[in-house]
């Protein structure tokens, strides 16, 4: 044997080993199926379960619209591919109904499946993680007693290699940090109250911090703000953009419906506040109390704000600002330019942080799917502008809303961002049928 085939036959041994080594890690066994009844649980724990899915919003991805509570399938796009997410009904064969609780433990706190199968991160058990086992064990009791469903949800198929769940072993070694929720004895009994919420079964992070290549989130950069769904989700820190400052206050009335300074949640956001607006007022002026202390140092833009109020933007020679103006003179003015006269309309757009973020998404999205608060439930209300607006028409309102209400630089070019955020929509639309 040559030189060189001895080379390249230990290369291949050693790959084959690096391999081996790697798939070992994202071995795990199964753990034995529950046969028989369910277990009957005590209603105070069975209340306390459903009170701590409403906080981790449970139903915003185990429940897509028209399909019963926690059947799972609803399509999650990510850069790897379409994850669908778990029937969590206590079906014995479609979901988790043969799930003891030692296995659904290990699912939250490891990301592991009762059958040894390694779950993905869109299931944030990376957060899940920090949660106490009398919460895991209040949630347990809560889905076991809901109505099963017998529907299997479609199969996760990511392209090649992420559709080796194995590998999730390697990557759980390097991104997952196991432990429970340690509270703060320097800090008080609300803020570690909203901390535990936020950091863990809020998982707010999974949105609100940017994600590195192999979509973990970047723990040095926690809350510097992130995507998600398609839309941009700002910073929970003192790097936010918005020119009054966040206080507990006023994350309380957003988080519970309005803030006359800052506005109402729009996009995935809203569905989280709406979630939020079931559990008692103590836990989400906890979260206000923890997300505030966090944002301590952002700048103070109040005399910003209030120049660019009332001045004018001279559009001069910029033909795409001036078309800009007459659509926003003509469709937009009469609500957003009333001084806040207008139920769920700040007193100038100015006030909303998205249109200072370094992202265009949320004011794309607003503009062109429009809001439409759940039914039944008071909130904001917005037509869309979709089949209005064409993609250049589109682009000069949102150079005109950046240049009018902000002192930010231009975004660039918005009519790319706005062709692809249409293309992501139909996307997702077509996957959601």
């Amino acid at each position: 044997m040559g030189t060189l085939a001895r080379i390249v036959l230990v290369l291949a041994v050693v790959c084959a080993i690096v391999a081996g080594g790697i798939l070992a890690l994202g071995y795990r066994p199964a753990i034995a199926r529950v046969e028989g009844p369910p277990p009957r649980f005590a209603p105070q724990q069975v209340n306390q379960g459903a009170q701590l899915a409403t906080a981790g919003n449970c139903m915003a991805c185990h429940s897509p619209p028209d399909a019963p509570p926690y059947a799972g399938g609803l399509p999650i796009p990510t850069s790897f591919g379409v994850i669908y997410s778990s029937n969590i009904s206590p079906d014995p064969r479609a979901g988790i109904g043969s799930w003891s609780l030692e296995a659904f433990t290990r699912a939250m706190r490891e990301g592991t499946a009762r059958g040894g199968t390694q779950l993905y991160p869109a299931f944030p058990y990376d957060h899940y993680t920090k949660l106490r086992d009398d919460d895991i064990a209040a949630i347990y009791a809560y889905l076991m007693t809901r109505d099963p469903v017998p529907e299997r949800p479609q199969r996760t198929q990511l392209r090649f290699p992420y559709n080796i769940r194995s590998l999730m072993g390697a990557w759980k070694l390097m991104f997952l940090q196991k432990g429970t929720f340690e509270p703060d004895p320097q800090k008080p009994e609300e803020w570690n109250r909203g901390a535990y919420l936020v950091q863990a079964l809020g998982h707010c992070g999974s949105c609100h911090t940017p994600r590195n290549s192999f979509g973990a989130e970047q723990r040095s950069k926690t809350f510097d703000g992130g995507e998600a769904g398609g839309w941009w989700a700002p910073p929970l820190n003192a790097k936010s953009p918005a020119l009054t400052p966040w206080t507990a206050e006023s994350l309380f009335n957003y988080l519970r419906s309005w803030d006359a300074n800052h506005g109402g949640a729009i996009g995935p956001m809203s569905e989280v506040t709406a979630s939020l607006d079931r559990l008692p007022e103590s836990d989400v002026r906890a979260i206000a109390t923890f997300v505030a202390s966090g944002m301590e140092g952002a700048a103070d833009k109040t005399a910003a704000l209030k120049a660019i109020e009332t001045r004018q933007v001279d559009t001069g020679s910029d033909a795409s600002l001036a078309n800009g103006k007459r659509i926003f003179e003509g469709a937009c003015a009469s609500c957003h330019e009333s001084g806040g006269t207008v139920p769920f309309t700040t007193h100038s757009l100015a006030q909303h942080t998205i249109l200072h973020g370094p992202s265009p998404l949320n004011a794309i999205n607003v503009i062109v799917k429009g809001i439409d608060p759940p039914e039944g439930e008071p909130g904001g209300i917005m037509p869309a502008f979709g089949n209005l607006l064409d993609d250049r028409q589109a682009s000069d309102l949102l150079a005109y809303l950046r240049k009018r209400f902000t002192d930010e630089q231009p975004w660039p070019d918005p009519a790319a961002a706005i062709r692809s955020a249409r293309t992501q929509s139909e996307v997702r639309s077509s996957v959601m049928r």
